[in-house]
């Protein structure tokens, strides 16, 4: 029983890690990477759309994309949804067949912006795993009429290694994203 709730709370704990580093991602740095437009929704037929479902991207250039869409009636609403994207502040060009999208160089002021940006949501995910700690934590005080109170303890300290290494987890991303942001 414990070793469930602890299974169950590290795999959440995990995945909150792995939304983190995914959420790193999509935040620019100097260059260009496919990565950025992986969020980017876009109104296909009505129906909102993830553009790597709709376009093929690749970055020939250290701050150019090339999307394909895989649909050229689709051309003008993905053209649209990158415009319209808030913090990329990019301006894509439609040449009839393919889409260019030039990211401009980041200023001082704009790579501070995005190092909060980035610091938010570190302190989302980590607030995600205290959570995910929290609600494991009183899963295990409910199971002590049914196991010993020594069990419930050291499944909490368990509870607690196993928090703290995803904690860090999500520092030394925030560390790496910080000096990527910054790196000029």
């Amino acid at each position: 029983m414990i070793a469930d709730v602890l299974s169950d709370a590290t795999a959440r704990m995990h995945k909150a890690v792995e939304v983190a580093k995914e959420d790193f991602a999509s935040v620019r740095t100097g260059r260009a990477n496919p990565q950025l437009f992986q969020k980017i929704m876009v109104s296909y037929y009505g129906t909102p759309t993830p553009l790597a479902q709709l376009a093929s991207l690749q970055n020939p250039e250290a701050r150019t994309l090339v999307v394909t869409p895989y649909d050229k009636s689709a051309m003008k609403d993905i053209e649209t949804a990158i415009r319209d994207t808030p913090n990329l502040g990019a301006n894509p060009t439609n040449d009839g067949n393919v889409i260019r999208v030039t990211l401009p160089e980041l200023t001082e002021e704009r790579r501070k912006e995005f190092v909060k940006i980035v610091r938010s949501k570190a302190e989302d995910a980590r607030v995600s795993v205290r959570n995910i700690r929290r609600k494991a934590k009183d899963d295990l005080d409910a199971l002590k009429g049914e196991v010993g109170d020594d069990e419930v303890s050291r499944g909490e300290k368990e509870l607690e290694q196993i928090t703290k290494s995803n904690v860090d987890a999500i520092d030394e991303a925030l560390k790496r994203k910080e000096a990527e942001l910054l790196e000029v």
